[in-house]
């Protein structure tokens, strides 16, 4: 009998997690298009909707130009920029932090230089990236790896400072030099807290991406899109542009981190509560 009020109950519940997964994208859907009506209505500016923006999506996603280029040109542009600073900032950024959790000395002279580049804005190093490297490319990579730089060596260096002395001790007792100490607990134990960092620079990486787009002249990508659009009065193509802006990070997420995670967890016998 209870097996059988457990299946007539399943449908009723199944239902409500089904509304609720949906209940965010219809709220937002919906206070968009109220405020493209009041707005509209207000300031005699026409507001996009999220129909107009669609249909614009649709005819971007066919291959009509958007801002002299295609829609793919304009992500592709970005996602190489994106993730070839990424790359060098996680890098330097995961042997930088590495190094500096385990030899005293080196943190104490380097991570108050880091914490003080962590309070910078990304925008703020326009003006230098512009006068380091002119307007172009590689100011643009300059913004994101220094941006994506600071808090994957802060999040590494207190991954590795988390890290139990009681197995480093163990460890050491068992006969493990300084490889095997680094490759089998150091590095292992820090995990979860490098990939806090990489998510974090990441991220941070991704929206400075998007603002030096619009401002240090690199002539394609999503943020010139933006940038470019206002100046024609094309807002459908600019939320266009920022709505590919959310999938890509959502998608990195959802298709990068989360099997990341699971990997890792596996791998190493982590839980999921450090991760």
């Amino acid at each position: 009998m209870a097996a059988m009020a457990n299946k007539k109950r399943e449908p009723i519940s199944v239902f409500p997690r089904a509304l609720v997964s949906i209940s965010p994208f219809i709220l937002l859907i919906s206070a968009w298009e109220l405020t493209a009506v009041v707005i509209t209505s207000w300031r005699s500016v026409p507001f996009p909707t999220p129909w107009t923006t669609a249909s614009r999506l649709l005819s971007a996603l066919g291959g009509e130009t958007l801002v002299d280029q295609t829609l793919y040109r304009h992500i592709l542009d970005s996602l190489v920029r994106w993730i070839a600073a990424f790359l060098a900032a996680s890098a330097s950024g995961v042997a930088f932090g590495l190094a500096a959790g385990w030899f005293r000395m080196l943190e104490k002279i380097a991570m108050p230089i880091v914490h003080i580049l962590q309070l910078v804005p990304g925008l703020a190093w326009i003006p230098v990236a512009i006068l380091l490297f002119g307007v172009g490319e590689k100011a643009t990579f300059f913004m994101i790896a220094v941006t994506a730089f600071a808090p994957v060596v802060i999040n590494v260096v207190s991954g590795v400072k988390r890290v139990d002395v009681i197995y480093v001790r163990a460890a050491r007792m068992l006969g493990a030099g300084r490889k095997t100490l680094f490759l089998r607990v150091l590095l292992p134990g820090s995990l979860p807290q490098i990939l806090s960092g990489l998510r974090i620079g990441l991220g941070n990486g991704w929206r400075v991406l998007v603002a030096a787009e619009m401002i240090v002249g690199t002539g394609t990508g999503l943020g010139y899109a933006i940038i470019q659009a206002r100046w024609t009065l094309d807002y459908a193509s600019a939320f266009v542009c920022i709505i590919v802006i959310c999938l890509v990070g959502l998608a990195t997420e959802r298709l990068i981190f989360s099997p990341l995670e699971k990997k890792t967890v596996e791998r190493w016998g982590l839980s999921r509560g450090d991760l």
